[in-house]
C-alpha cells in the first residue's frame, strides 16, 4: 500500500509507516506521475485533486486535513469511485481565536465598546457558530445568516442578508466556496452586496478568497462603503492583489485556522478516515508532540480595567493578530512560505488565567471562552 502525504501536514509522520509505504512531498510536487501507483493521498488545499491529477492513477481515497474541500473535484471523484473526506470543524476554534483577536484590536484602535456593536455572521456552520458564540460572550448583538440552515431548521434565529447589510457594524464571512446553485457564494461580496451596506461596516474574510471580489472591494474602500477590510483569504492567492493588501487594516496569509490544536485535529481525522476505509487498525492513533505554549499562564490584575480590557489582555496574550499582519506586510512575496512555515499557536484552553481584582462575571466569561 502506498500513501502520498503533503509534507506540511503536522504530527502525521509515523502514523502510517507500520502499514504502508509513505511518501512526503510538497503539495505543488504532488503530480500525476507521483500518484499514479498510490492508494491514498493526504493533502491540504494547495493540491488540486481533479481528473488531471487522478486520471491514470490507482488512488482510491483522498483525505484533506482541512475544513474546505473546493480543491477536490468531488464530482469527478464520485463518478470514478474515489472516496474522499475533509475535516469539518477541525480548525473552527482557531478561527474563533483569530476573530476574537481581530475584534479586540479593532476595539482598541477604534475606541469601541464591543457591547454596543452589532456583528453579522454570514455562514453559521462549524466555524461561524463558534464565532457567533464568542461574540455573544463579548456582549455583542449577533445577527446570523445561513440560508441552508434556515431552510432545514426554520427561520427562528436567522436573518436575511439584507438585514445584515442594513444593521451590522461588522460583517464576518464564514461560508464555503460554492461556485453555483441556490447557495452560490462565489463573489458573494461583490458590487451589489457592497453598495447595499448602510452602516459602513468593517468586513472580515477568513473563509475563502473567492467569496469576495477584489475590484469591488477596492472600490468599496475607496468610496467609503466599508470602513475597513480584514483579510486572511485572498482571491487568486498566492498571487494576491497588492493594491488591495495596502488598503486593508489587517492582512494575514490564510492562517486564521492555523492553530496547533486545529492542525492536530485535522491530522487525526484524516488518519482515522483512511484507516477506516482500508481497515488499517489505526483508530486508536492520536497525534503526539503537540507543543505547549511557551507562556501558558496569564496573570491579570483587573484594578482600573474594564471587563473588555481584561478579556482583551487574555485573548491577545494567546494571539495578537497584529504580529502576523506586520510579518505579512514585510514579506508579501513569501505568501506560501509564510503559510507553510507558520509558527502555529495554541487555542484558549491551553492557557490558564490567574486573576485578582476581577469580578466573578468577568471570570465566568473567561471560562466560557475556554480559558482554565
Amino acid at each position: 500500500m502506498k500513501i502520498i502525504i503533503d509534507d506540511k501536514i503536522p504530527y502525521i509522520r509515523g502514523a502510517f509507516e507500520p502499514v504502508a509505504e509513505v511518501v512526503y512531498l510538497p503539495g505543488a510536487k504532488t503530480t500525476p506521475d507521483v500518484v499514479k501507483d498510490a492508494d491514498a493521498i493526504v493533502t491540504r488545499t494547495r493540491t488540486i485533486c481533479n481528473e488531471d491529477l487522478l486520471k491514470d492513477s490507482t488512488v482510491k481515497f483522498i483525505a484533506t486535513a482541512t475544513i474546505g474541500y473546493d480543491h477536490i473535484d468531488t464530482d469527478y471523484c464520485d463518478a470514478g469511485g474515489i472516496r474522499w473526506t475533509n475535516a469539518p470543524g477541525c480548525n473552527s476554534k482557531s478561527v474563533e481565536q483569530y476573530i476574537a483577536s481581530t475584534l479586540m484590536v479593532l476595539a482598541e484602535t477604534k475606541g469601541w465598546k464591543l457591547s454596543e456593536k452589532t456583528i453579522g455572521v454570514v455562514g453559521v456552520g462549524n466555524v461561524g457558530s463558534k464565532v457567533a458564540r464568542v461574540c455573544e460572550i463579548l456582549g455583542m448583538r449577533v445577527l446570523l445568516n445561513d440560508p441552508p440552515r434556515e431552510r432545514a431548521e426554520g427561520s427562528d434565529g436567522f436573518v436575511s442578508l439584507q438585514t445584515i447589510q442594513h444593521e451590522a457594524d461588522i460583517i464576518t464571512l464564514h461560508v464555503p466556496l460554492n461556485m453555483k446553485g441556490e447557495d452560490a457564494t462565489y463573489h458573494l461580496a461583490n458590487d451589489t452586496f457592497l453598495n447595499a451596506l448602510v452602516k459602513k461596516p468593517v468586513l472580515i474574510n477568513s473563509c475563502r478568497g473567492e467569496v469576495t471580489e477584489t475590484q469591488a472591494l477596492k472600490r468599496a474602500l475607496d468610496e467609503g462603503l466599508i470602513s475597513d477590510f480584514v483579510c486572511d483569504c485572498w482571491e487568486d492567492e498566492p498571487d494576491l492583489d497588492l493594491e488591495l493588501l495596502a488598503k486593508t487594516c489587517i492582512a494575514t496569509p490564510h492562517i486564521a485556522g492555523y492553530s496547533k490544536d486545529g492542525k492536530a485535529t485535522g491530522t487525526l481525522m484524516s488518519v482515522h478516515a483512511i484507516s477506516d476505509f482500508f481497515g488499517l487498525g489505526l483508530n486508536n492513533w492520536s497525534p503526539s508532540g503537540v507543543e505547549l505554549p511557551s507562556n501558558p499562564v496569564i496573570e491579570i490584575d483587573g484594578a482600573g480595567l474594564s471587563e473588555q480590557q481584561i478579556i482583551a489582555r487574555a485573548i491577545l496574550h494567546t494571539y495578537d493578530i497584529r504580529n502576523d499582519d506586520a510579518d505579512f506586510r514585510k514579506n508579501t512575496g513569501l505568501f506560501e512560505q509564510l503559510r507553510g512555515d507558520y509558527p502555529t499557536r495554541r487555542e484558549f484552553p491551553a492557557f490558564t488565567v490567574k486573576t485578582k481584582n476581577v469580578d466573578a462575571v468577568t471570570v465566568a466569561k473567561l471560562k466560557l471562552l475556554g480559558f482554565t
